[in-house]
């Protein structure tokens, strides 16, 4: 059942337009990740659903009273609430008698022999009961926990920036709506944390809205993907790999219909070269036809960014650390850590948040000084420090002249001398962005341009702190690549398993206590031998029944070359049914290149294509194996 409808709806800012009659629904049990560049708007289309913002034209309407719960992604919380208030912070009948029970249980606390509190507290407790909201309270509690907060009674104003998201999202899931929408939820959460999440989420009744890079994470969790593209919206059912198999149909599909357009073109235009008159209503129609076609070109440029920029030589010394020790206020952060990194050294660095991931990053990039021990750096090392904050970024400067600050020009991979100008253009800052105030750029936008700022400087040695915080998928993926081509060392601290599982070769994980374990291999193959650290919960550990002893088979004799009749019978019937699946394979494609803005039959089509390839590559196995049973090999 639809529970919200987005019509014709437009917002622009300054003098870009971010989208333009965009148009899709909500039903009561979809899971929807949005998709796109930073700066396409994605941020904004959450806020106008969440009713936080306002569009510029089209409406946003609700079907019946639809209660909608929105965690943005730098949510305003007040600094003197505490944390428990801020949570149970929701207008509902539900959330103020659970607020109730826990303010008087707190006052209780303090006044243990007061008769009203105590007979209020009864009063609240069969109140609970009867509406059956222990389970609400226990949820609390819960989530609180998982989300790794412990402290209830603590005042937002003095916790860290990733504890106030983290007690926003509490309250976000805590709050009974139809529609909850998240906005980077991802973000300041580690990988245990993340899993949890999933599993929440993919239990949790009602309709779900939210914009997260994490691409593990879309695969896992929605159903259906929003792509905004160019100020467009395309629609994909699925998950994050459906989503990027239909993409490419799609893009095929408008290769082929703009190829035709451009052919029709040709000779239209070769007509009217020819001196038409428009004397005669025919010709009046074809000249009217030519104009339609020019028109309707089509913008088949792919909105992505280039890294070619090139790094200094990095010599055979590298990083060496030895017997390194480091405490704040008594916890040990890093206790008796030794290690030896060379050159091309992929590490990727997992763990808790609070156990000393960034600290270890700042130690080596010399922010920190460590309680004993040493870090030696190699003497051709040249760090690039992609920190979490974008700490050296002046907001009242144009962005073009952030660039120049690190480097007026630069030699790229291939040997060249390019421009700032020119290197923030391959970065997707067009000419008139590039003299934007950096104040006025998006989240993603910034973090963008901190990337660009950090690899102008040619580093051999590049330190990563949640890199996949605010950049886009696009951004990272190209990340990714260039990282594959860097001859340098990358340390990555990070929660993002994808970009862990792409580009490490190699894992530190904190175990808490100062403890660092090292292993070889990416995210996945250290969660194979420490399954138990990618989970939350013990009821997310579902242990296998021990397997009963098979005996080991029997050796059966080679039997004869030649089928038997059953499977003669069953060669013919796969011949057959492979050559009407083939014939229906054909039509797809042709309809496929003939249909033209019928995205909804074009997802259908591609489905079904899909589908008929993964068959006719079955049919082809078996009738392989009936061919070898009938040469008796």
């Amino acid at each position: 059942m639809n529970i919200a409808s987005i019509e014709n709806i437009k917002k622009t800012y300054g003098v870009k337009t971010l989208f333009n009659q965009l148009s899709f629904s909500i039903s009561d049990s979809d899971k929807i990740g949005v998709i796109g560049v930073n700066g396409s708007g994605k941020t904004s289309l959450l806020r106008i659903i969440g009713n936080l913002d306002s569009p510029d034209a089209g409406t946003v309407k609700y079907f019946g009273t639809k209660r909608v719960e929105i965690l943005s992604q730098d949510p305003d919380l007040d600094p003197k609430t505490t944390v428990l208030n801020q949570v149970f912070s929701a207008d509902s009948p539900e959330m103020n008698l659970v607020r109730d029970y826990e303010a008087t249980l707190s006052s209780l606390e303090n006044s243990p022999e007061d008769g009203s509190l105590q007979k209020r507290m009864l009063s609240l407790s069969q109140r609970i009961d009867d509406e059956n909201l222990w389970n609400l309270k226990s949820q609390v509690e819960t989530i609180l926990s998982q989300l790794g907060i412990h402290d209830y009674h603590k005042q937002i104003g003095k916790l860290s920036g990733g504890q106030r998201k983290r007690v926003a999202m509490a309250s976000a899931l805590l709050t009974p709506c139809d529609l909850l929408i998240l906005d980077e939820p991802t973000n300041h959460l580690d990988n245990d944390t993340i899993a949890w999440l999933e599993n929440y989420l993919l239990n949790r009744k009602g309709a779900l809205l939210m914009v997260t890079h994490d691409r593990y994470f879309l695969d896992r969790v929605v159903t259906k993907t929003i792509e905004l593209d160019k100020g467009n919206l395309y629609e994909y059912t699925g998950n994050y790999s459906d989503f990027l198999e239909l993409k490419a149909n799609r893009k095929e599909a408008q290769t082929a219909i703009e190829e035709k357009r451009q052919n029709l073109y040709r000779r239209e235009l070769a007509w009217i070269r020819r001196g038409a008159r428009a004397r005669t209503t025919k010709q009046k129609a074809r000249i009217q036809r030519f104009e339609e076609i020019k028109g309707q070109a089509s913008d088949l440029s792919e909105t992505q960014m280039e890294i070619s920029v090139g790094f200094s030589r990095l010599g055979k010394k590298v990083i060496e650390i030895d017997h390194l020790y480091k405490s704040f206020n008594a916890k040990k952060i890093v206790d008796d850590f030794s290690i030896i990194l060379g050159p091309n050294e992929r590490i990727g660095i997992i763990g808790k948040n609070g156990y000393g991931k960034s600290t270890l990053l700042n130690l080596i990039a010399g922010k920190l000084k460590p309680d004993s021990g040493s870090i030696t750096l190699g003497e051709t090392v040249k760090l690039g420090y992609f920190s979490q904050e974008s700490e050296d970024m002046d907001t009242n400067l144009r962005a073009i002249d952030y660039i120049r600050e690190k480097a007026e020009v630069m030699e790229n991979c291939r040997g060249e001398i390019v421009t700032a100008a020119q290197m923030m253009e391959l970065f997707l800052f067009d000419r008139n962005s590039q003299w934007v105030y950096i104040s006025e750029l998006s989240g993603g936008e910034r973090r963008r341009l901190y990337l660009l700022g950090i690899l102008m400087m040619a580093p051999n040695v590049l330190l990563f702190d949640e890199p996949t915080n605010d950049l886009d998928i696009d951004t990272l993926t190209i990340l990714e690549a260039y990282l594959d081509e860097f001859q340098g060392s990358v340390l990555t601290v990070s929660h993002d398993r994808y970009f862990l599982d792409r580009t490490c070769e190699r894992i530190f994980s904190f175990n808490g206590n100062g403890q660092i374990t090292t292993q070889t291999g990416n995210y996945s193959d250290y969660i194979q031998k420490h399954p138990l650290n990618g989970l939350s919960l013990k009821e997310d550990v579902v242990k296998s029944p021990p397997k009963a002893e098979q005996p080991k088979p029997q050796s059966s004799p080679k039997r004869k070359p030649g089928l038997t009749y059953k499977e003669k019978r069953e060669q013919e019937a796969l011949l057959s049914d492979f050559s009407k699946k083939d014939q229906r394979l054909d039509f797809i494609t042709q309809k496929l290149s003939e249909i033209t803005k019928d995205y909804t039959v074009l997802q259908e089509l591609s489905l079904e294509k899909a589908s008929l390839e993964d068959e006719l590559l079955e049919i082809m196995d078996r009738l392989e194996t009936l061919e070898q049973l009938e040469k008796g090999l």
